[in-house]
């Protein structure tokens, strides 16, 4: 992107798109502020913001993105943040200093979204990262019962071909589980492995969105979110733990059925996914 394709917004504008995502962020984490306030905790929803340690009011943050220009905006909050700078009545975000400073980020990052965004996606994991984190091992990493008991996910996980490509998920398998996998997904390698079909991938998204900062618009951060909130629920419902109580119906990825009905889902999650990649790697420029 250039300056010759600078998008010039009026204060009516800008200020129209930043109360509407205010309102939109606001109503994505009620349910997580709410629950702070009483002390309580969710075992689906509050994964984004334990796991990837972003507080709710990160979301309300409205960038314009890359290459945007608020007209009249000196009064803006815009005007004091860093990554911004001032020009005359007008306020733009400083694409150039965030490239330079944050450069080995933003190398890492384009890699993995670029060659997941050109790699055909895998759809026969069946989700059993979730199972290989509690193979053999009588310690859950969540507070809810197996649905299965242990000796039954196990039995799951062994009559699996584990293949695992995300370093994230992998990394929380147990001992025995390690040697299981197909794949041996590392740090230094995660462009190498990273493939649209992957749920962890998808819900990554949201965490380069974060990463990416004024580069990006507020709208497409919200979209990363959504889709990383969607696919989580999908990753607890197929896991091995008994989350009716909560609500949410499993889909028993141990049955032919179950099976489908993951795949169906994971495919629709790419579909949604790689354009947000498109849009990220645009703001990378």
């Amino acid at each position: 992107m250039t300056s010759a394709t600078r998008t010039r917004l009026t204060r009516a504008e800008w200020s129209a798109r930043a109360a509407a995502h205010e309102e939109r962020a606001d109503a994505l984490t009620a349910g997580r502020r709410a629950r702070v306030q009483r002390g309580q905790t969710h075992p689906v929803d509050d994964f984004l913001y334990t796991y990837y340690s972003y507080k709710p009011g990160l979301l309300r943050k409205w960038h314009p993105g890359r290459d945007v220009t608020l007209a009249d905006a000196v009064s803006a909050p815009h005007a004091a943040w860093r990554w911004y700078r001032v020009d005359g009545h007008d306020v733009i975000a400083d694409a150039e200093g965030f490239l330079a400073e944050k450069a080995p980020l933003v190398r890492a990052i384009r890699g993995i979204l670029s060659s997941t965004l050109a790699r055909t996606g895998s759809y026969g994991c069946f989700g059993m990262h979730e199972w290989a984190m509690v193979y053999r091992d009588r310690e859950t990493r969540h507070p809810v019962p197996l649905r299965l008991g242990n000796d039954g996910t196990d039995a799951v996980v062994e009559s699996h071909d584990l293949r695992c490509t995300h370093i994230d998920a992998f990394r929380f398998f147990t001992p025995d589980a390690t040697p299981r996998n197909r794949f041996a997904p590392a740090r230094d390698t995660q462009a190498e492995h990273e493939q649209p079909g992957c749920l962890h991938a998808g819900m990554d998204l949201y965490k380069w969105a974060v990463k990416l900062g004024p580069l990006v618009p507020g709208e497409v951060l919200l979209d990363a979110f959504e889709l990383a909130r969607d696919i989580r629920e999908l990753d607890m419902r197929a896991s091995p733990y008994d989350l009716r109580d909560w609500g949410y119906e499993p889909v028993a990825v141990e049955t032919p059925t179950g099976k489908a009905a993951y795949v169906a889902a994971q495919r629709q999650f790419t579909e949604r996914a790689q354009p947000i990649r498109r849009v990220l790697l645009e703001q990378i420029g």
